[in-house]
């Protein structure tokens, strides 16, 4: 069965840091594109991060650039977003998906999607 399944969310004072996981099973993700997007309560989904199969290209939202960082260990099928110097904007599920090669800016070009996971960030 193919799944995506994201941890690592929690609550978190704002400067905090957390270190999101998206685990696959059911395939490699070797040859895949692996997204990150966030869904603010009352807001649209919005792309957040992106790296690409080979690791040749890495995109971030303007928001996040600077604090947050993307990687992947292919190894453990698994990619990973490293996010630093949280503030309460940031608060959002979390979700990460897959598509083939390339990195997407679309959330309708990916074709598999993780349950989410929650990142609250406040004091």
């Amino acid at each position: 069965q193919v799944q995506l399944v994201e941890s690592g969310g929690g609550l978190v004072q704002p400067g905090g840091s957390l270190r999101l996981s998206c685990a696959a099973s059911g395939f490699t993700l070797d040859r895949n594109a692996i997204g990150w997007f966030r869904q603010a309560p009352g807001k649209e989904r919005a792309g957040v991060s992106c790296i690409d199969y080979k690791r040749a290209s890495t995109y971030f939202a303007d928001s996040v650039k600077g604090r947050f960082t993307i990687s992947r260990d292919n190894a453990k099928n698994t990619v990973y977003l490293q996010m630093n110097n949280l503030e309460p904007e940031d608060t959002a599920v979390y979700y990460c998906a897959a598509r083939n090669y390339y990195c997407s800016g679309y959330s309708s070009d990916y074709n598999y999607w993780g349950q989410g996971t929650q990142v609250t960030v406040s004091s």
